[in-house]
């Protein structure tokens, strides 16, 4: 995504009459090909290699909000060396990322937060979750993809997760951030901001709820589930935040609703990986339009209008697809880091069949036999039980283990129990094995280190059988084959759109 943001960049630069310098650390890009800018470099992205690059080449000025935060990391580095950062300055980077700044603008915007603090030590730590009450969310600062992020549900979980950032981070660079977890309705925009205003191009709201990792959750333009007064609120805390921030170009924020409340997670005065796709849905090319502003031409003077856009009569939903079979004993269970490799696109007037169309993007090929696997823990029963009723009206048989199969046949839903690894006949291992289950529904306790439940779940990976280890998944894909059960589904011409 972000190797897309720097080469329609360097487009637009181009266009507008500039000579462009790539830097690049991934040679397996797009912009490695020799005509895309007037210069190539393949470094690592440090300051010491592009120092180098920097005395030899002599830039008039340097864009970094489109490399992702590698490249922003770099903004005080690029200073020092005498090299203006052109669009938002390396200040309002700083201030959206540090957590007394940030607050005290959040504060003058009047605009909510998860409560939170930044700690430095792990008795800091502990005493900060205590005052926040449980669960919490903790994180280094200043990381991509949500790198060392957990949730953390009692004081051992927070010491285990504070051994390991501090073995992974260094603490003076990327102090730790302690937040309240609120498990709300997850949304983001992505805006392009001049000195008079803001363009929003659209709302994307996420179907997995608060704590899984924005780029691992289902994304969906334009929202479905939030009301217009909470729409307009995140419009109006979009503006806000781009005015205090003074920021230039692009911008990611992303946002909790909760219990009719917005809150907003973060800010990042860059691209972000959603940048592709909010683009094509919308019709609205935000990187050349941001582009376009970091070099001097408003907003308006390229022919858009402030705030949000028209909201498209079509649903575009954003799935993201994972290489879990590739990576021996990775753990699938979906949480605050990202694990997805990839994505995929469906695209409809209809939600649910736009949210089919993107499921058999992923090359899920369902209903096949009609056989699920289901084994969910005790806090998420009751939650699990309508969509269980689902798919037994839709005709799948219930496969469970002792636990959740108790819960099923109190309940009146039909199930058949399935032994967990232990048991020498009539386990999980050995149902997959047979090759006639359809999927396995495993929601497992957060922070779980039971071997029992990762090995189902490798396993499951392992012999090609799809798992969702999130309720919110689970219950979209039922609704989506329910609307889809002929497998008739339309056409879309996106250049129509």
């Amino acid at each position: 995504e972000f190797d897309y943001c720097c080469v329609h960049s360097v487009w637009a630069l181009k266009e507008a009459g500039y000579e462009t310098i790539i830097v690049n650390n991934n040679p397996e890009t797009v912009s490695t090909d020799f005509d895309i800018a007037d210069r190539l470099y393949f470094e690592p992205l440090t300051a010491e290699d592009v120092q180098s690059i920097i005395e030899l080449e002599q830039p008039d000025g340097a864009i970094v909000q489109f490399g992702g935060q590698t490249a922003i990391k770099l903004s005080q580095d690029l200073m020092k060396m005498g090299v203006p950062i052109l669009g938002t300055s390396a200040d309002s980077v700083d201030a959206a990322e540090d957590r007394e700044r940030f607050d005290e603008i959040l504060e003058k915007c009047q605009i909510d937060r998860p409560k939170g603090q930044t700690v430095f030590t792990a008795e800091e730590a502990l005493k900060s979750a205590n005052e926040l009450g449980y669960p919490v969310l903790v994180r280094p600062s200043y990381v991509l993809g949500g790198a060392g992020m957990e949730i953390a549900l009692n004081d051992g979980d927070l010491k285990r997760f504070i051994d390991h950032i501090t073995s992974q981070f260094n603490i003076e660079d990327h102090p730790i951030l302690i937040d309240k977890y609120l498990a709300g309705k997850e949304c983001e925009v992505d805006a392009i901001c001049d000195d008079e205003g803001i363009l929003i191009p659209g709302i994307m709201e996420h179907v997995e709820r608060a704590g899984v990792h924005s780029g691992d959750s289902i994304s969906i333009y334009p929202p479905q589930k939030i009301s217009q007064e909470m729409r307009e609120r995140i419009v109006e805390y979009s503006k806000r935040l781009a005015k205090a921030l003074k920021v230039k170009g692009l911008m990611n924020i992303q946002f909790i609703v909760y219990e009719n409340k917005v809150y907003v997670i973060e800010v990042n005065p860059r691209s972000s990986r959603t940048i592709p796709y909010i683009s094509k849905v919308t019709g609205i090319p935000l990187v050349d339009v941001a582009t376009n502003v970091i070099i001097g031409k408003s907003i308006k003077e390229q022919g858009y209008d402030y705030g949000l856009a028209p909201e498209k009569k079509t649903v575009a939903v954003k799935m993201p697809v994972f290489s879990f079979e590739k990576i021996t004993g990775a753990e699938i269970a979906l949480g605050p880091e990202m694990k997805s490799t990839g994505e995929v696109l469906g695209i409809s007037e209809d939600v649910e069949e736009a949210m089919y169309k993107a499921f058999m993007g992923t090359g899920l090929d369902l209903p096949k036999h009609k056989k699920v696997i289901c084994t969910v823990k005790d806090s998420a029963k009751e939650e699990f039980l309508p969509i269980a009723k689902e798919y037994h009206d839709f005709g799948y048989d219930l496969y469970a283990t002792q636990g959740t199969y108790d819960f099923l046949q109190s309940h009146g839903i039909p199930a058949r129990l399935v032994n967990r690894i232990n048991d020498k006949e009539n386990t999980i291992f050995d149902l997959i094995l047979t090759e006639t289950v359809d999927l396995v529904i495993d929601i497992p306790t957060r922070n779980n280190n039971l071997k029992d439940g990762f090995l189902i779940r490798r396993f499951a990976v392992e012999a090609g059988v799809p798992i969702y280890t999130s309720l919110d998944t689970a219950r979209a894909l039922i609704h989506a084959l329910e609307a889809k059960h002929d497998n008739k589904i339309s056409l879309v011409d996106i250049t129509k759109l």
